[in-house]
């Protein structure tokens, strides 16, 4: 029987908290260890860890200080995007300078804020020959797993293949200040969110067992509104909340964003993926949904509808929270939970699934070439948008964009 994967996370935020949460789902594997540049927030992140039990990790000094303990294996990369390059520069320059090795690296979703960044921490992680994982959590959800799984062995193996899916991510906005700078970001909710939503009607449409590539994009309609976050009431709440930089009257990002991506199959057929996402969203907190339809079969799924709601009455006040469900609303009248979030959401699965890959147990579902193809449909979708028209993929000269959104120069 191996040792257990020792795991160390670069980045101490929301997202870190949620596979950390997660973890007590992971098999064969413990977290060790957690950077962030702000010291008291690693420190916070690896008591969690003791807390749930997961592992006895430690607040470190340095990446170059984690890539050097014997005890860590591998690194989940959860940082802002805006220091991709930064962290992922130090990692390879430690094991290029003999001060410790890896098994892998897996990096949360987006891989990078454009292509030209994308393809350069492919290129730094490849020098060193490490096994990558792409975190897309939302192709792992128990949800998405068993309606895939079911929809083409039962619908398409008898009426055959589905022909058109849908996902949406939305929410009222995220969590931290960078999110909401396009410069910093990258974008808006397009670049936050649609590598989500994008990846998982691809993902549906192709039948298991079969490589994404089976499912070729060839065409992409991009579309980008800021509908309510640069209104003026709004954009004062923002800079309230965030602080005198966050100015959407001035320099906005996109509050809402759709995509239109034509397929080709490898069997000949067309097939059709529609996507939006959205910080504007009005609603109880976080819904996810997905939707795959075939000749005689369909599937639904909506993350509110979890099974469980609660009603509180006037009388019922106490401080906002999101005890209930991520990004929550509202903590009055009839309310949707979604127990146990970070398994609901797909985090457990796809931990347990790269911690195998890792170990040399499973091949990745998804690796950083995916990751980079990823953002070369964000980017297309931008361009598209910019220029109000459909356009062909792969795009030329993709490689060298960045979105008016990232530039500071988009008005809506």
């Amino acid at each position: 029987m191996s040792a257990p994967l020792g795991v160390g996370f670069i980045g101490s935020g929301f997202n870190t908290r949620f596979h950390i949460q997660g973890w007590r789902g992971v098999r064969d594997a413990d977290v060790r260890g957690v950077w962030s540049p702000n010291a008291a927030n690693a420190a916070s992140a690896a008591r969690l860890a003791r807390d749930c039990d997961v592992g006895q990790a430690k607040a470190y000094k340095s990446i170059t200080a984690m890539v050097a303990d014997p005890n860590i294996d591998a690194l989940w990369l959860c940082g802002p995007n805006q220091a991709r390059i930064e962290n992922v520069e130090e990692i390879v320059h430690a094991i290029k300078s003999g001060k410790g090795t890896l098994k892998g690296i897996a990096c949360e979703k987006p891989l990078a804020r454009n292509v030209a960044e994308a393809e350069e921490v492919q290129r730094l992680v490849k020098s060193v020959g490490l096994k990558t994982g792409y975190l897309e959590n939302q192709l792992f959800a128990p949800h998405v797993e068993a309606g895939k799984k079911l929809i083409w062995a039962r619908g398409a193996a008898t009426t055959g293949r589905p022909y058109l899916a849908r996902a949406a991510e939305e929410h009222s906005g995220p969590h931290a200040p960078w999110f909401w700078n396009g410069a910093l970001q990258g974008g808006g909710v397009l670049n936050d969110m649609m590598c989500h939503s994008a990846l998982v009607v691809r993902h549906l449409l192709t039948e298991p067992g079969k490589p994404l590539s089976s499912v070729k994009p060839v065409r992409i309609t991009g579309h980008i509104a800021s509908l309510k976050w640069s209104r003026p009431s709004y954009a004062k709440k923002l800079q309230k909340t965030y602080g005198r930089a966050i100015d959407y009257t001035k320099r906005p990002s996109e509050d809402y964003a759709s995509i239109l991506i034509e397929f080709k199959t490898a069997d000949g057929h067309k097939v059709i993926g529609e996507a939006s996402t959205s910080w504007s969203f009005v609603g109880a907190g976080l819904r996810l949904s997905a939707e795959l339809l075939g000749p005689e079969y369909s599937m639904k799924w909506n993350s509110l509808d979890s099974g469980l709601n609660l009603f509180f009455s006037r009388e019922v006040t106490g401080r906002a929270g999101e005890d209930l469900v991520e990004k929550q609303n509202a903590e009055q009248g009839v309310m949707p939970v979604v127990p146990e979030e970070y398994a609901a959401y797909g985090y457990t699965n796809e931990d347990r699934h790269f911690v195998r890959v890792f170990q040399g147990k499973e091949k990745a579902m998804l690796d950083f070439a995916d990751g980079v193809e990823v953002v070369k449909m964000l980017m297309t979708a931008y361009r598209s948008a910019e220029q109000g028209k459909t356009l062909a993929y792969p795009n030329r000269g993709i490689d060298r964009y960045m979105p008016k959104v990232a530039k500071g120069t988009w008005r809506p």
